[in-house]
């Protein structure tokens, strides 16, 4: 014996389990590339400071014993060192997208950009993206 009200409820369990997991998919892409996305621009963040750090390092040790006061030598010593630990990460999307010795020699500012892909995202259509850090270095002296 049938009741009226069935019939119009059929397959109405089927839509609603479709849907449910569809919108946990995007949930867990949401969160597993999110997650993805923050660990990128940490590591870029990270590559950039000690890029930055490197590039502080070229000291014109020259100028230190003749004056007492530290500067840095040009962007090519400075750069070149930065972009050589850059290179040195085993994550290849990791680009030394700028470098420079700031003003009066005394710091070096790197950007890194980093691609990252994602992998549940693309289901609908988001495939990832670039993150950006910049960093800025100069040497300590001990004074001031």
């Amino acid at each position: 014996m049938r009741h009226g009200g069935e019939t119009g409820e059929r397959g109405s369990v089927a839509v609603f389990t479709v849907l449910f997991s569809v919108a946990v998919l995007i949930l867990v892409g949401l969160l597993v590339d999110g997650g993805g996305a923050i660990n990128a621009r940490l590591r870029a963040a990270d590559i950039a400071e000690q890029a930055a750090r490197a590039g502080a390092d070229s000291i014109d040790v020259d100028h230190l014993r003749a004056t007492g006061k530290v500067r840095i030598l040009d962007d090519g010593e400075a750069c070149t060192k930065a972009g050589a630990i850059v290179g040195a990460h085993a994550d290849a999307s990791a680009v030394l997208a700028s470098c420079a010795v700031g003003d009066g020699a005394q710091d070096v500012t790197v950007t890194v950009t980093l691609t990252w892909k994602a992998y549940f995202l693309t289901i609908i259509g988001f495939g990832g993206g670039t993150m950006e850090a910049t960093a800025t270095a100069g040497p300590r002296t001990g004074q001031g």
